[in-house]
């Protein structure tokens, strides 16, 4: 092959790399527009923070129950509830001033906390979350609902609810991290 491709060839193949190059900025830049805009970190999910071109300012860590994370030049930060730009910003309004004259510092979120359902489905307990779950895609993670899963019946618990108050809720509600869906019996 090599230098010996015809020229139609290499152009197709040239369109299909772009092709592909393209699809894959548009699909990495939705996901993370969907899951990183307003979505407030908590206890479980898995981040990455790294600064350009300062690789002893680079953490992977998952956020334990404490909310805290040890950060470089910084020390303990109170990451629980913060969103993906609000911890870039603190993190740069930290480094700023007396360590880096102009840092720039990225998060990512690596892995959500999971959700959780649990009633009249064949493998109830917790799942890993994706950015677009629906109940309905729910409980096909959980291998299905059984026969008597009631359709009418299904509660959510919303994980950043702190009162813990149960929403009746449909198959194309839309999930969100720490979630705990019940799937009642049907009588009927």
């Amino acid at each position: 092959m090599g230098i010996f491709t015809s020229f139609p060839q290499r152009v197709l193949r040239a369109a299909f790399v772009f092709a592909t190059c393209i699809f894959s900025a548009a699909t990495v830049a939705a996901a993370s527009a969907a899951g990183a805009g307003d979505y407030q970190l908590g206890s479980g999910d898995k981040i990455q923070i790294s600064v350009y071109g300062e690789e002893d300012l680079t953490l992977e860590t998952t956020l334990s129950d404490s909310g805290v994370i040890n950060y470089p030049f910084l020390g303990e930060l109170e990451v629980v509830g913060l969103t993906v730009s609000g911890l870039e910003g603190l993190i740069v309004k930290g480094l700023k001033p007396d360590y880096l004259i102009n840092p720039n510092v990225h998060v990512s979120i690596l892995e959500y906390r999971p959700f959780f359902i649990n009633g009249e489905v064949e493998k109830p307990g917790g799942y890993p979350f994706q950015p677009g779950l629906t109940i309905s895609k729910a409980g096909a993670l959980a291998q299905g609902f059984t026969e008597r899963a009631s359709y009418n019946k299904i509660f959510i618990i919303r994980g950043d609810d702190a009162t813990q108050t149960k929403e009746k809720a449909e198959l194309n509600t839309l999930l969100r991290p720490g979630d705990i869906v019940t799937v009642e019996q049907s009588f009927f």
